[in-house]
């Protein structure tokens, strides 16, 4: 299992800047695209705090936010700790 997790949807711009930063980074991840799986948008609330807008970024049971949430924490050096952590 990958322990990065974002959920995502096809035409996101924001989506499309989060994982182009995780890509970057050399970063494996999984992602779920919750226009094409309705249900998974239910998982992705759940877990995001009701959060229902995409991204949703998860590495591992941390929950990270959105793309701006992403960006802030590379910005300020804590996203590579983060990932560390998980690798």
């Amino acid at each position: 299992m990958n322990d990065v997790t974002i959920y995502s949807s096809a035409f996101c711009p924001y989506c499309y800047m989060a994982k182009k930063l995780l890509q970057k980074k050399g970063v494996e991840y999984v992602e779920i695209d919750v226009a094409m799986h309705p249900r998974r948008r239910e998982e992705m609330m759940e877990r995001a705090g009701g959060r229902r807008t995409v991204p949703q970024v998860f590495i591992g049971d941390t929950h990270v936010g959105g793309n701006d949430d992403l960006q802030a924490l590379d910005r300020d050096g804590r996203l590579d700790q983060l990932l560390e952590a998980v690798r």
